[in-house]
């Protein structure tokens, strides 16, 4: 056990929120520096200059709180879930489920056993398709996505159009990556059976007005899967008053570890679906003759679980919801509006993206320059950024470009780690000109 660190306070970093709804917090300001703190990793150098991370789009770095929480599991009380009579495993197990509840409300579904776990958001979208997709669609049944999908939310529907014949629609979007409903719309028909959307481009930051889509969509008899993955770390999310029937979320990029993801579903739908692998824990009763399988969630969850991850990611969401989501989208809404200030005065400096709703993440390109190179002086001065097609080669087809650079920021960025990238660029321009 962790010197001075009794396993109750540990625990309490893992129990579900209790009577919270999507973003009630504890804290009434948002001190930037006292969550820096909290972050380990923050306080290192690279190159020989602090580190400025502004890669939260791919994976976010995590808290203390979670770190410890990770640790003490596995030093304490780790053992295999939902099998074992002995101590560690009930704690285990109980930890486990736990954080499951934790996620439930934090999404404000109607009952943990709504939430299923899964490796990230891409399984949980291929589970989808495995599953609701295989039983329910079929030739000539529409499912609809947009021109800025990440290719987790692309090729599960083409893997399933080459085996069912299904038609993928695509929505369009403006030039300046602007989602409009009325172009929706515009695709919706009584063919249509799901809509498979971003809830917000991990290149463009565009949001997308999820509870409208939601509602057209019904209104044609089609569900709809939304891809939480960047959504969900910057925004309050509350399933229940977006009345969608599916909701994906990665857990590393929601400050948790990586290798754990939720999928929610509406669970009457839930109940509808196959299993999407068979194994142990999910069966009720195995003969060579037959199997009968448990209810959602544990239908959809073979195997030893990610029990660790699960319980980290328990973590994650307590640490998000004590700052309160609210409060972190204000503090990266200030951050977004002075980075567009104090890129945009950069000479050749371009914004791929420039939606009027779009969460703070900013993709650019530097006239004259090629990306990976602008990257790479980045790199060297401590500023850590994306860099290529961002796993959404479709959107770059679209653009008409081949790669941006991405900043992507996130609940503990400032300022200063701005100026520091505007810095860093300039330095890009005096060194590769």
């Amino acid at each position: 056990m962790l010197p001075g660190r009794g396993m109750d306070e540990i625990m309490s970093k893992i129990l579900p929120l209790q009577d919270a709804g999507p973003g009630d917090n504890s804290l009434t300001a948002f001190d930037v520096e006292k969550v820096r703190a909290d972050f380990p990793i923050l306080a290192r150098e690279v190159y020989g200059k602090p580190l400025v991370f502004l890669d939260n789009g791919a994976s976010a770095q995590k808290p203390r709180a979670v770190i410890d929480c990770v640790r003490e599991v596995y030093e304490s009380y780790y053992a295999n879930v939902h099998r074992g009579a002995h101590y560690l495993s009930q704690r285990s197990t109980d930890a486990f489920e736990e954080a499951r509840v934790t996620v439930a409300k934090f999404l404000n579904a109607k009952t943990e056993d709504e939430v299923i776990f899964t490796s990230n958001v891409t399984e949980a979208i291929n589970l989808v398709a495995a599953t609701w997709g295989r039983k329910f669609l079929g030739e000539g049944d529409e499912v609809i996505i947009t021109e800025m999908e990440h290719h987790a939310n692309i090729v599960p529907w083409q893997l399933l159009r080459e085996e069912k014949g299904i038609v993928l629609k695509i929505a369009p979007i403006r030039d300046n990556g602007e989602f409009v409903l009325e172009d929706f719309k515009a695709c919706l028909n009584p063919r249509t059976k799901l809509v498979a959307i971003t809830e917000c481009s991990n290149v463009l930051g565009s949001r997308v007005p999820i509870k409208e889509v939601t509602r057209l969509s019904h209104d044609q008899g089609a569900l709809v899967l939304v891809d939480g993955a960047q959504g969900i770390v910057h925004q309050p999310v509350d399933v229940q008053d977006l009345d969608c029937d599916f909701y994906a979320f990665t857990g590393h990029k929601l400050y948790g570890p990586s290798g754990i993801g939720a999928l929610y579903g509406k669970w009457d739908v839930l109940n509808t679906m196959p299993p999407y692998q068979g194994g142990g824990d999910m069966i009720e009763r195995v003969t060579f003759e037959k199997t009968t399988f448990k209810e959602p969630p544990y239908r959809f969850e073979a195997g030893t679980p990610p029990i660790v991850q699960a319980i980290g990611l328990g973590a994650a969401v307590n640490y998000v919801a004590d700052l309160g989501m609210e409060n972190i989208s204000a503090h990266e809404h200030g951050i977004l509006a002075y980075a567009n200030e104090r890129l945009k005065a950069i000479e050749g400096f371009k914004v791929v993206g420039d939606a009027p709703d779009k969460a703070a993440i900013i993709s650019f390109l530097v006239e004259g320059l090629h990306p990976f190179d602008v990257a790479t002086v980045l790199d060297r001065q401590g500023v850590a950024v994306r860099v290529g097609q961002h796993c959404a080669e479709p959107l770059m087809d679209r653009l008409g470009i081949e790669g941006t650079v991405r900043a992507s920021f996130g609940l503990y960025n400032t300022r200063e780690d701005v100026d520091a990238l505007a810095a860093a660029i300039e330095k890009a321009k005096e060194l590769l000109a």
